[in-house]
């Protein structure tokens, strides 16, 4: 696992020499190649370097970030042809690979809280130095106070875990049993915080808005990941109070799943309306996860990297109609079938793959959470029928609205996609739904 770390690290320099930036990109894809063939054991973690370590979980989460950080640059083209703080910015990617990297790969639970809250640091800077609107500043004040003020009790729970039992590694932590309610709450928070939960997920949209593309792109694509995955890993140790204390989660969850999925039909910004889309995704995540049961645990890790791939392709595409357009409300960006056919298809095949269509990982994902959450209590059916259909809903309302209908009539110039776009949503999709053929392998990851 140290050989990936000291590529990364040895990446860096390349960021401040000059014309370097596809060179990056192409590391980013053979350190993907090399990680993809890496031997990983499908029980406990395997490829043990000092405390870091690498199981089905990590490996997954590890993936889908190199990926997502190579597309970041490949749609940032924009940049690189204004010369705007380039070097900088590809510093900034590689700086949150390397933390992202960390967060999934490293056994410690207290390193883990440290790069957890490290790759705020990077998220923040694209946010405020390459964000679009003067309000960026406050979108990334909310991202930052929210985030770090549930994640201090974290770090609490931590220090108290590391007094009680001398050894804060996550394989042992399976071991320990915990029945302190302060404590659950205290391990978990901080992660709802990040997924993020119904009630504290007003930061995401904003975030989403005032974000730049590639800023988007890993927000969607992995931080939302990074709650998802500190669920898993904490759960384990939190069976007793879980029993207790999970179905608030779940019904918080569900029932603001639907509202989310409602307050989709009023946005008419499109990266607003994916922002609520993700919200109303891992909703879903989290009632999977608080259920404590195979199907919940498979479920969620499934629709996790399947969200991952097809948010971050969604947003994508918003950023291709704002390169034209200059705009991102829904009233300018209509009747784009006249202009760019092409991009029609990519629009249907990635809203589709949203409304969990087959073969997309997302079906996988919530056919096991569907499954999970009846069979822990079979009321939730009611809602889960509901956030099903409001997402199919507004999944065909983004599409018909964008696509169909009169053009805008005060477009004065237009160019069509670029083979560069139609490979970046090519690599989006490809995985999202090729990935179905070997879902045996996360079957068996628990």
């Amino acid at each position: 696992m140290m050989k990936f770390l000291f590529m990364m690290i040895f990446m860096i320099p390349l960021c401040f020499v000059k014309n370097m930036f596809w060179l990056v990109q192409m590391l980013l894809f053979i350190m993907m190649f090399f990680f993809f063939n890496l031997h990983v054991m499908f029980y406990g973690y395997s490829n043990l370097k000092y405390m870091f370590g690498c199981d089905i979980i990590s490996f997954g989460l590890i993936l889908l970030s190199i990926w997502i950080c190579s597309l970041m640059l490949m749609a940032s083209e924009n940049l690189f042809k204004m010369k705007f703080y380039i070097n900088f910015f590809l510093f900034n990617v590689i700086f949150l690979l390397i933390m992202l990297w960390m967060t999934f790969s490293i056994m410690n639970l207290f390193m883990f809280y440290l790069f957890f809250e490290g790759s705020l640091i990077p998220i923040l800077l694209l946010i405020m130095g390459w964000g679009y609107q003067p309000e960026r500043v406050q979108a990334g004040l909310y991202l930052l106070f929210y985030t770090l003020f549930a994640s201090l009790p974290l770090l609490l729970g931590i220090f108290y875990i590391f007094n009680k039992m001398n050894y804060i590694m996550m394989y042992f932590l399976k071991f320990m049993n915990v029945n302190m309610y302060m404590l659950y709450f205290k391990m978990i928070m901080a992660f709802l915080v990040k997924m993020p939960m119904y009630f504290v997920h007003l930061w995401l949209p904003k975030a989403h808005v005032k974000a730049p593309v590639s800023g988007s792109m890993i927000l969607a694509g992995i931080m939302l990941k990074l709650g998802g995955y500190g669920l898993l890993r904490v759960m384990i140790f939190l069976q007793q109070v879980g029993m207790k204390f999970n179905f608030l989660w779940i019904i918080i969850s569900l029932v603001g799943g639907f509202y989310v999925s409602l307050n989709c039909f009023c946005q008419v910004d499109i990266k607003s309306l994916i922002a609520y889309s993700s919200v109303a995704h891992m909703s879903l995540v989290i009632g999977g996860i608080m259920t404590m049961n195979y199907w919940g645990f498979m479920g969620s890790y499934i629709l996790m990297i399947g969200h991952g791939l097809c948010s971050s392709g969604m947003f994508c595409l918003a950023n291709i109609n704002y390169e034209r357009l200059n705009s991102r409300s829904l009233f300018i960006n209509k009747g784009l079938m006249n202009f760019m056919p092409s991009m029609s298809l990519w629009w249907f095949l990635l809203l589709s793959s949203n409304m969990a269509a087959p073969p997309s990982l997302n079906l996988m994902g919530e056919i096991m959470l569907i499954n999970s959450l009846i069979s822990w209590c079979w009321f939730s059916m009611i809602f889960l029928m509901l956030i099903s259909f409001f997402s199919a809903g507004y999944s065909l309302y983004l599409y018909s609205y964008t696509q169909h209908g009169g053009y805008y009539q005060g477009i004065y110039s237009f160019y069509t996609g670029v083979s560069r776009e139609y490979l970046m949503l090519m690599l989006h999709w490809l995985p999202l739904n090729i990935l179905v053929m070997k879902i045996d392998y996360m079957m068996i990851s628990f």
